[in-house]
């Protein structure tokens, strides 16, 4: 043990044992004990006396004896603690000293002392601390706002669901307006049904309707030549085009084309609908279409169906002694009837793809109605020859110069060879009767129908490469096409 330990904690000089509380005051002279070193300054100022408290000491106060004549600080006749002031165990000088409880300025024990306040927080300091941005907390209250209203949503639907279980009966509401979104049938029918007429022809004690289709500002109208023949020989026979506001106002037959069943009609109306031309030659089997006329003289009626086939040759016997009708159609499944002759083929963006024709019928004598075999004039024909019509009053085709029919009827085996016109087209390049044509430039040829249609898609004056079959044999000759 180290001596300033020992000094400090060692028995008092002449004590032998653990405690000597009956021994008398010391008379022996002892050497001085060592002292500790002062505690430092931040203990005494943490732990010390403070000025002015009055301090409760652990030795007998100031005036008391040892005799217990005076009482002590509990009122009692103590024993003292110390018997002398220089009693080795106790240190007088010593910082802790027994002092009353620590109370401000007299305050009472009981009462809670004053603390000053300080700044108030705020809700985002309250819950986050500081550290949550006001746009963060922004968006936490939109996003908190959503599913509150998306959970209002679904409570809603959940009641309104519930309704069905309580047996009521509910009456759906529908309002007066129809949604009828672009390129719906409707839609589409609005926009074209200006543009498509209703034709009537009155010839004496005879008449006849069908439809048209206005196709220049000018006033121009094109339809089929089946139509308005009756007037086309006829100086007296009466045309009245009618539109779909009702208005009546007559027509006058400005050309005819008998071999491709087109003719154009002139009215005097101001800023007329026009309808849009597309190109037939886009269209591809599938397409949706739309027919609009006056079937039966039921002005502007609407069907819709799918183009069925395209450069399908028809033909027809002409009327009263006009040539045979011939030429390459779109066929439709559209419901086409007696009266749509004339009116409008229509693609799904409104614009003009043909012009309604012919219908093949179940009947007997032809006045049977649609069984889904209807045709139409691509309308880049009817377009070209209506151009024709109006610059010239009648339309030149193409010709090979020959009378042709069938190999075989319902066959795809050409078109026979039954007379040549003299010194014709065919002629000059060495075709003769007999022959069967079955290729006319890239186009093969099935029956007599294909066999006009196909010399009728080159121009009059073109060298056009003939196939032909004689006598077991294909030859191929070059023919200038001549003029109808």
């Amino acid at each position: 043990m180290d001596p300033a330990s020992a000094a400090t904690f060692g028995r008092p000089e002449g004590v032998e044992g653990s405690f000597d509380l009956l021994r008398g005051p010391d008379t022996h002279a002892r050497p001085a004990s060592p002292r500790s070193a002062p505690p430092p300054q931040s203990l005494t100022e943490a732990f010390g006396r403070q000025p002015g408290d009055e301090e409760v000491l652990l030795q007998r106060p100031e005036g008391q004896n040892t005799d217990g004549a005076s009482p002590g600080p509990g009122g009692d006749d103590d024993e003292p603690l110390w018997t002398a002031d220089d009693d080795p165990w106790r240190d007088p000088a010593a910082p802790a000293v027994l002092g009353k409880p620590a109370l401000r300025d007299g305050a009472a024990a009981d009462s809670d002392p004053q603390r000053p306040t300080g700044p108030l927080l705020s809700l985002p300091e309250v819950l986050f601390g500081r550290r949550v941005k006001p746009v963060a907390l922004a968006l936490l209250a939109i996003i908190a706002l959503a599913i509150g209203a998306g959970g209002g949503a679904v409570g809603w639907a959940i009641a309104t669901a519930g309704d069905s279980l309580t047996g009521e009966l509910n009456i759906a509401e529908a309002d007066a307006a129809k949604e009828r979104p672009a390129g719906s049938v409707a839609d589409i029918a609005q926009q074209v049904a200006p543009s498509v007429v209703s034709i009537e022809v009155e010839a004496g004690q005879a008449g006849g309707v069908g439809s048209g289709v206005v196709i220049d500002p000018e006033g121009y109208v094109l339809t089929n030549h089946h139509v308005v023949s009756r007037a086309s020989r006829d100086d007296n026979a009466k045309v009245t085009v009618v539109f779909i506001d009702g208005t009546r106002t007559s027509g006058e037959v400005v050309g005819t084309d008998p071999k491709t069943d087109l003719a154009v009609l002139k009215v005097n109306v101001e800023n007329p609908v026009v309808i849009e031309v597309g190109d037939s030659a886009e269209l591809a089997p599938g397409d949706r279409v739309m027919a609009i006329g006056s079937p039966f003289g039921l002005e502007n009626t609407v069907t819709e169906g799918i183009v069925s086939a395209l450069n399908r040759p028809v033909t027809a016997p002409g009327e009263n002694g006009d040539p045979p009708v011939t030429y390459d159609a779109i066929q439709t499944d559209a419901a086409i009837n007696p009266g749509n002759s004339g009116g409008a083929l229509v693609d799904f963006t409104g614009a003009l793809v043909g012009i309604n024709a012919m219908i093949r019928t179940a009947g007997s004598t032809g006045e049977g109605g649609s069984i889904g075999l209807g045709f139409a004039i691509p309308a880049n024909q009817a377009v070209e020859i209506s151009e024709s019509l109006v610059r010239d009053g009648s339309m030149r085709h193409a010709s090979l110069g020959v009378n042709a029919a069938s190999v075989a009827a319902n066959t795809s085996q050409g078109a026979q060879v039954r007379n040549v016109v003299p010194d014709g087209p065919a002629a000059g390049a060495g075709i003769e009767e007999g022959d069967v044509v079955v290729r006319v430039g890239e186009r093969q040829v099935r029956n007599a129908a294909e066999l006009t249609v196909a010399v009728r898609e080159h121009e009059i004056g073109d060298e056009v490469p003939v196939r032909v079959v004689r006598g077991g044999r294909a030859l191929t000759v070059e023919v200038t096409l001549g003029a109808d």
